[in-house]
């Protein structure tokens, strides 16, 4: 068997996986689809109209958003009823207190991508909602993964899978557990992840921004549906309007991104402004050091957040400056970072 038919034999057994994981889901069912339009969500369109009794798509954005002007076309191409869950100005603040109230989630980062699988599943008719999420980490959507050397990618992959299973899923299971919903994800079957595994990783990391998902578009392309390989595709925070909204609300109130996420958090839990809300730090670092660096924080149980605020106060403490205010947790800061230090030391 020659290196190309064996890699067509590999796909059409995940081709095949896939398949059978969404007629196992939703043979039978009416289900709804958290659609953004593109590669992903539009080939679980597709396939759970072949097998569903019938299937809504539901998009989330602002009245011009990208993400609906693309799922409200595959929703034509697919002949499939479509719904625009419409988010604004005036209605996000109270969509983000809701969704904090219902997953105690905290971060603006999660909070920016969820809001829109949130806000389907607030409108959503239907008690079984299809997900593409996990299709970016396993068949390499994302931008960061474009030419990068074996152990650069692997150790990406790595990185926004742990996220992918311990922050984002969490969420969405959360979302659903609140509005009473089913939550079906295809591409994180075991089936598929299986299948996926067989194939040369070498094959999966894309050359350039066009051979991204490259597996996913000859799959979609040999089952009938070639014109969903060609569709472009922002990220869900971006593409359906979500975070320039945000933006657009902070400026309102004079407050960063996140700054403004961190006030609504604290007017929920607890009843208003929190004074002793801390600032921002912007940095950009390394990619590689950022991820190893979290990932020995993490087995620590030290936030990102407060391993900084610990550096600046050693920092502030080593060269002399006037003390800082002390803060509950600092024990707790200079206890955790030391075994930290220890990790870091050459």
């Amino acid at each position: 068997m020659t290196p190309e038919s064996c890699r067509c034999t590999m796909w059409d057994s995940l081709r095949d996986a896939i398949v059978g994981t969404v007629k196992d889901a939703v043979e039978g069912k009416d289900v709804g689809i958290a659609c953004s339009g593109g590669l992903d969500s539009g080939l679980l369109s597709a396939l759970c109209k072949e097998y569903a009794d019938s299937v809504t798509l539901y998009t989330c954005g602002t009245a011009n958003a990208f993400d609906v002007s693309m799922a409200r076309d595959v929703a034509k191409r697919l002949n499939l009823p479509f719904v625009h869950v419409q988010i604004t100005k005036s209605n996000v603040p109270d969509l983000i207190r809701e969704m904090i109230t219902s997953t105690g989630v905290s971060d603006p980062f999660t909070i920016s991508y969820e809001l829109q699988l949130f806000s389907v599943c607030r409108e959503c008719d239907q008690d079984v909602v299809v997900t593409g999420q996990g299709a970016d980490e396993y068949f390499m959507g994302c931008a960061k993964y474009v030419g990068q050397s074996e152990k650069e990618f692997q150790m990406l992959k790595d990185a926004g899978v742990e996220r992918l299973m311990n922050v984002s899923v969490p969420c969405e299971r959360a979302i659903a557990d609140h509005f009473g919903k089913t939550l079906v994800y295809p591409y994180l079957e075991d089936d598929v992840l299986v299948q996926l595994s067989s194939i040369d990783p070498e094959s999966l990391v894309p050359k350039d921004m066009d051979s991204r998902k490259q597996v996913l578009k000859d799959i979609a392309a040999d089952l009938g549906y070639g014109f969903l390989a060609e569709r472009k595709k922002k990220s869900s925070q971006y593409g359906s309007g979500t975070t320039d909204l945000i933006r657009a609300l902070a400026r309102e109130r004079k407050l960063g991104y996140s700054n403004y996420i961190a006030t609504l958090y604290d007017e929920v839990v607890y009843g208003e402004k929190q004074i002793e809300r801390g600032a921002v730090v912007n940095a950009r670092i390394d990619p590689f050091v950022k991820i190893e660096a979290e990932r020995i924080l993490m087995e620590q149980g030290l936030s990102p957040s407060e391993a900084i605020e610990g550096f600046y106060r050693e920092v502030i403490r080593k060269h002399g400056q006037r003390s800082c205010r002390e803060r509950p947790y600092r024990d707790h800061i200079d206890a955790v970072l030391a075994p930290v230090d220890r990790s870091l030391q050459p």
